[in-house]
């Protein structure tokens, strides 16, 4: 018997261990194994190929594995699945800067094909390392069974899910106001946008009525608006203010001109806006001058108010952030408008104030502190900004899951049970889902409760590209609310057995009016792409959030939508191990989507 060494050498001890492991495959589930106790499935949450672990990633994959390793001890049927995934945004934005720096080229500076490999490349190098580090924690995954939400199990995936939504009519082409990153140029969802704290200002800005005004005695010859963004004046189509405002009677329905553009726009009455009151406790009330400059392509709620009087909407970016007259700004005609052209958001701030300082129609700044929504990736102030973009429609009813999950509401809240945002609250609800501490509970419900639907594309070149095809559309189409609805597509050079596997929109986008057919093939059916190939369609250069294939990730990775042996086996799993901050990023799609996909919630 060898003598028991002084010091405890890891490397050695650790890279036998690991071999022992290897060459017995330990870890290895079988589904057709009999275990008395049954399954016990963990899914790793699958680190970004952004860059190599850290600590938080050492931390957790311990307690996952101290968790597998008791229930395998204890005679279960154990998976832990590990893989890793591509990470769009945040991969293809290091990419993008190692290229720069490295080569001192830009994306646009290369095809998407030689981008793509370059992205390729760079996964392949930390999903390497990754795993490496996870094998040496000593984790005891299935390692035979590594997935990449790209790889060709997931993707295939990504794309039923992708088609069944798409023929439910849950997914839907709309113009909408986006949060948009101008570093990445891409959308972001809501729970994406990170909110911080910015000392900036109020700007008190004239701008002249068109016609001089009586009122009280007075002769108003201007009203002055107060903003935080004085570079979207711009775009503005109204100025607004509160109806129950004493001077609403004489000057709603009366026209400002306004400045540095020269466009004429309406005084329109809307209860949206706050009435001045210095005294008040109400910051809103304390600064506002009860006159709302309106901005529907770059304000939110502007874009409310301009849905509710039927305002112009006009944008004055780029999708870069610069002051652009080629994106729907049509009369930038003066030559102050035509000196901005070209300008940062931020540059143009500086110069419109300063204009208005010039021609004396600054009546004051004040200094204010607010929120500002900045991008999680690159940290730079998001945009609202006007976009087509494909959605997921979270909250409308899907009629044949009503049999299997109930109809109506949920008490309290606006969700139908059967709903994509109720398949994912229900089960919190019911107790047959728990998240320890309770408190994040109330995060995951709230969040469900006052869900926005969900963008899904994003301008990227590095994900799940969207599988969808244009075909021009030629004919009359009403439409409703919505810029996207479902119609049954006669393809007189499919077969009767080809048309069941396709789904088809009629689609306008706002940007050009232009309408076309947005064509989706069930995967599995090649043919039928190189068809629409053939006839002039076109495919849609934009790729999947990120977080639309990572909510597949428990159910994917076991073969679905096939039923194999391995989803009979270890789905639903059991249990999931992750951080606090994306509960509500991959939390709740997770359990969205595997009610929708797979009928069950993936973890309880």
């Amino acid at each position: 018997m060898d003598e028991l060494a002084k010091l405890y050498e890891p490397t050695a001890v650790q890279t036998a261990a690991q071999r022992i492991w290897d060459q017995g495959d330990y870890f290895h589930a079988d589904p057709a194994a009999v275990h008395p106790r049954g399954a016990y499935t963990i899914v790793i949450p699958p680190p970004n190929v952004t860059a190599a672990l850290h600590l938080g990633h050492a931390l957790n994959n311990t307690l996952q594995d101290i968790l597998i390793r008791y229930h395998r001890m204890c005679g279960f049927n154990t998976l832990w699945m590990p893989g890793t995934d591509h990470a769009g945004i945040a991969t293809q934005t290091v990419v993008e800067k190692r290229l720069l720096k490295e080569q001192g080229k830009r994306r646009t500076e290369f095809t998407r094909e030689q981008f793509v490999g370059h992205v390729q490349a760079w996964k392949d190098e930390y999903e390497a390392r990754i795993i490496g580090q996870l094998k040496a924690m000593g984790c005891s995954c299935d390692w035979a069974r590594t997935r990449f939400t790209m790889d060709e199990t997931c993707a295939r995936a990504v794309r039923a899910n992708f088609f069944n939504l798409f023929r439910d009519g849950l997914i839907f082409r709309g113009k909408r106001l986006v949060n948009w990153d101008p570093a990445t140029q891409t959308v972001l969802a809501d729970d994406e946008v990170e909110h911080e704290l910015i000392k900036g200002h109020f700007w008190y800005l004239r701008y002249p009525l068109a016609e001089p005004v009586k009122a009280g005695g007075q002769t108003i010859e201007h009203i002055t608006v107060a903003t935080t963004r004085p570079e979207t004046m711009l775009g503005d189509t109204a100025v607004a203010m509160n109806p129950a405002d004493p001077r609403a009677a004489a000057l709603v329905g009366k026209r400002v001109r306004l400045p540095i553009v020269g466009r004429l726009i309406p005084i329109v009455a809307d209860e949206h806006v706050v009435l001045p009151n210095p005294e008040s406790e109400d910051e809103k009330a304390k600064f506002s001058t009860g006159f709302l400059k309106v901005t529907p392509a770059h304000d939110p709620y502007d874009w409310e108010i301009g849905r509710r009087h039927n305002l112009a909407v006009i944008n004055v970016m780029a999708p870069d952030g610069s002051i652009s007259n080629k994106h729907g700004w049509t009369d930038a005609t003066t030559p102050e408008a035509q000196g901005l052209l070209g300008l940062d958001r931020f540059e143009a701030r500086e110069a419109i104030v300063e204009w208005f300082r010039k021609e004396k129609l600054l009546e004051e700044i004040r200094d204010y502190s607010h929120e500002v929504g900045h991008s999680y990736r690159s940290h730079v102030p998001i945009e609202p900004y006007l976009s087509d973009q494909w959605y997921i429609a979270v909250k409308k009813p899907i009629e044949h899951l009503a049999a299997r999950f109930g109809s109506g509401l949920i008490p309290g809240t606006d969700v139908p049970v059967n709903s994509l945002a109720g398949l994912a609250l229900k089960p919190l609800l019911d107790g047959r889902l728990r998240i320890i501490p309770d408190r994040y509970a109330k995060t995951y419900q709230t969040w469900l409760e006052n869900l926005r639907d969900w963008p899904i594309s994003r301008q990227l070149w590095w994900g799940h590209q969207i599988p969808i095809w244009y075909l021009p559309w030629e004919g009359p189409v009403a439409f409703g609310p919505s810029d996207s609805q479902v119609v049954n597509l006669d393809m007189p050079f499919l077969s009767p057995m080809e048309k069941e596997h396709i789904a088809a929109h009629v689609v306008r986008e706002r940007s050009d009016g232009r309408i076309f057919f947005a064509i989706c093939v069930e995967p599995g059916h090649p043919q039928i792409e190189e068809q629409l190939i053939i006839r002039g369609a076109i495919r849609d250069d934009d790729v999947l959030d990120t977080w639309f294939s990572s909510a597949l990730w428990p159910f994917s990775t076991l073969g679905w939508p096939e039923q194999t042996p391995e989803m009979k086996t270890y789905y639903p799993g059991n249990l999931l191990c992750t951080a606090r901050e994306i509960i509500t990023l991959w939390v709740s799609r997770m359990v969205m989507m595997g009610q929708y996909c797979a009928g069950d919630i993936p973890f309880s």
